[in-house]
């Protein structure tokens, strides 16, 4: 048992770097996948269960998405640091279609991946926060279904059409607007220029013909994540 939670752990780990460099990327998870050129530190295929939360999140991001706009207070996903965005959409997955995975241990490993990956100090106590309410929803879910289907209309349509003119503008033109508060070394948006010590020499992003290995030991690229602890 317990060699098959770390298994699953390590699992997680992929599946977030993969999820992450697919945005970095700017192209889908399931098509680096489909590239047959993300490889572990040992040049093994991911595992199967890694393989099935990537595909899966890219499958079900909508309602993930979806989900996540409706539970986390003040940040709209495209506020987020990219790595606790992925995080989240990681475990919101399993807490909504793994049913074999606990809801209380989805959070815990999307709460240590924060705390090992996360783009700010306070990530992994926005994870859980996030992740928490998402719980409490499943929950009253269970007991009103009904209710549970009218709050999902009602998620899905603020989610399609955002109150704010501001962040409605900002979603059109596919930017990512710093969040208020956030620290000023902070990137935040995808291709905008970065500090030279914030990257990593193992920047995932690689070079299309060349294969994407996955690091156990060292905490992937970039400037929305914290330097390597060894």
């Amino acid at each position: 048992m317990a060699s098959r939670r770390h298994e699953r752990t390590a699992a997680r780990q992929s599946a977030l770097q993969v999820l992450y460099t697919s945005e970095i990327k700017g192209t889908r998870p399931s098509d680096l996948l489909d590239s047959g050129l993300v490889l572990e530190d040992d040049g093994k295929s991911l595992s199967d269960y890694a393989i099935g939360l990537i595909e899966g999140v890219d499958e079900k991001m909508l309602p993930i998405d979806v989900r996540l706009n409706s539970t986390s207070e003040n940040w709209k996903l495209n506020r987020m640091p990219i790595v606790d965005r992925c995080i989240l959409r990681l475990a919101t997955y399993e807490m909504l279609f793994v049913d074999e995975v606990p809801v209380s241990v989805a959070i815990n490993e999307a709460v240590e991946l924060a705390k090992d990956f996360g783009g700010e100090d306070e990530s992994p106590r926005f994870v859980n926060g996030v992740l928490g309410r998402i719980a409490r929803q499943l929950e009253e879910d269970a007991k009103d279904p009904e209710a549970a289907r009218r709050r999902e209309e009602e998620a899905l349509a603020a989610y399609a059409f955002p109150t704010s003119e501001e962040d409605s503008a900002a979603e059109f033109a596919g930017e990512q607007p710093a969040a208020e508060g956030a620290v000023e070394n902070a990137p935040a948006a995808e291709g905008e220029d970065t500090s030279a010590d914030a990257v990593s020499p193992e920047e995932p992003a690689c070079a299309a013909e060349e294969p994407l290995t996955l690091h156990r030991t060292t905490r992937f690229a970039t400037a929305s994540m914290k330097s390597s602890r060894r």
